[in-house]
Order: structure tokens, then sequence, then C-alpha cells
């Protein structure tokens, strides 16, 4: 195990992402205004909510209390203690001391991607993975950067709103597949069918639910994706602020992207990453950083553009 520098401190200028806070809350809203339409063109056309809000109450359940453990075991990702990785303890307890945060439980994961990403629904149930590509392919400056950014993720919480809204897609997900099946088999009503117009009805009640379905869902996935893009910007932020050297971050950035862009990355790793994608510092998957659109990150090159920027303001004011 590499050693590691130590952490400058919290800048006594840090202060929360208010626009991060202000996305988070205008994203639930109107999140929470798109499935309340939604719902009620369910009802207008006569679908029984019931047996579906209840499996919506069980996933959410186990969405808020094993959201952490799913994405670590999606991973194969091995919690560590102070004793098996002591120097890594020390690194992460210092920095999570100057973004006044109790130290988040750290996790190793055997992957030669070199990435990182936070888990968890709030701070004192936090987890923190490092993989150990990244381990092997940053300097202690750069990986000390990276952490940071992880922990910002914590400060700010938007793991608890990227989680909820993500569970809002799943039960969507899941009112889709079900509405398929209430199609074809009885339609809505539930009348089996008395006569022609009946029949008429049915199927455009069914034709409007696949509507609503498809638009909500395109409405979500824009949503979360453009909270998701600018969590990171806000993440990149705070590690910049905690460690006080932007540069160390922008560094790690372009090794991170130029190695999963040229490296012999096995396949198999790749598909182990899907399920984490979108919590990687950088995505693991080249495909999701096509279109800003649609992708959960923002580019590279934006985001290193702002850190050069950060750091040419804190030389500027002599915070470096």
């Amino acid at each position: 195990m590499k050693a590691f520098t130590q952490s400058r401190g919290r800048p006594a200028w840090y202060k929360p992402d208010t626009g991060l806070a202000a996305r988070m809350v205008l994203t639930m809203f109107l999140l929470g205004a798109v499935y309340v339409i939604f719902g009620a063109v369910l009802f207008k056309i006569g679908v029984s909510l019931i047996f579906l809000i209840l499996i919506a109450v069980v996933i959410g359940f186990v969405q808020l209390f094993f959201a952490d453990k799913i994405a670590l075991g999606s991973m194969g990702a091995k919690e560590v203690s102070e004793e098996e990785a002591p120097d890594l303890h020390s690194m992460i307890g210092r920095l999570a001391a100057a973004a006044d945060l109790p130290k988040p439980k750290i996790a190793i994961v055997n992957s030669s991607i070199p990435n990182a990403f936070a888990t968890g629904r709030d701070k004192d149930h936090a987890v923190v993975a490092i993989t150990t590509g990244i381990m092997n392919q940053l300097n202690p400056q750069e990986l000390e950067a990276v952490v940071a950014h992880e922990l910002t993720h914590i400060v700010n919480r938007d793991m608890l709103v990227m989680t909820i809204a993500t569970f809002f897609s799943m039960v969507l997900a899941l009112l889709m597949r079900n509405l398929f099946w209430i199609g074809m088999f009885g339609g809505f009503g539930g009348g089996g069918g008395y006569g022609r117009g009946n029949r008429d009805n049915e199927g455009g009640g069914f034709a409007l639910a696949i509507l609503a379905s498809l638009v909500t869902y395109v409405l979500s996935f824009l949503l979360i994706r453009a909270l998701s893009r600018y969590r990171e910007l806000a993440a990149d932020r705070g590690s910049a602020l905690i460690t006080g050297a932007p540069s160390n971050l922008a560094s790690a950035l372009l090794r991170i992207s130029n190695s999963i862009e040229h490296a012999r990355i096995p396949q198999q790793d790749f598909r182990q990453a899907s399920a984490v994608n979108a919590l990687f510092i950088v995505p693991a998957l080249r495909g999701d950083s096509l279109g800003n659109l649609f992708s959960t990150h923002p580019s590279i090159e934006e985001r290193v553009r702002r850190l050069e920027e950060m750091q040419r303001q804190l030389e500027m004011t002599g915070h470096v």
C-alpha cells in the first residue's frame, strides 16, 4: 500500500453547495409532479394501484436501507478494517475530518478499472469504495483528491436523493411491465369484454397508459441525468476546496479517463461495473459519456477546465 500525504485541512471558506441543494429540491418536486400526473392518468382509466403501491413500498424500503449493500455486492467490494489497510484508513480519516464528517466505512474492489464511488443513505451509514486499479495508478495526492470528491457526495447528501430518484424509475418500470400484462389479459376495468364498444374503450385506455408511461419515463430519465451531472461538478468543487489543490483532481480525472479508454481492461470488469456506473467518479462504460443530454457525468474536458480555473483563482488569492 502506498504512503499518503497529509491533508491540508478544511478551508475556512468551504460551504455547502446551495446550487446543488436547490437543484435536488427542484428535481424531487418535478419528479413528484410527473408521477402524480402519471398516477392520475392510471386512476382515470381504471387501473387498480393497491397491489402496485404495496410493491412500491417494499422496493422503496429495500432501496433506502440496502442500496449500499446492493452496490457494494454488485462490485464484489470487500470492507477492510484499519488493521488490513492502515494507510488508506489514515488518509480517509484525515480527509473526513477536514470535511467535518464521521469517517465512513472503507471497501476495496478487486478490479483493474481505476475508479471509486460512495454509497449509503446518510453520513452515518456511508461507504467509500476504491478499486485496486485506482490505488495502483494514481499518486498519493491524486488519490486524496478522488476520495475528497467522494466525501463531498456524502456532505451534500446527494446519494440519498439519487437513491430516491432511482427508486421512482424502478417503480415506473414495474408499472409499465404490469400495464403490459394487464392489457394482454383482460384490459382495464376487468370486464373481460362486453361488446365491441367496451373492447375499444379498453384498447384506448391501454394505449393511453403506455403513452403516459413512456412520457413519464423520458421526463424522469432526463431529470435524473441532469441532477447527476451537476452533482459531479459539485463534488469536484468540494474536492478542490477540501484539499486546496484542484489541479490534483484534474490530473486524476485525466489519468482515470485515459486508462479506461486505452487500457486493456477485461470485459468482465466492465460488466461488473455497469450496476454502479452512475456512481463512479468517471463513467467506466464509454457509451455513457456519449451525448451530453443523456450522460450521467459531465465531460472530462469540462470538469478539467473548471478545476483549472479554480486552481488559478486559488493561486491569485494566495490560498495555495
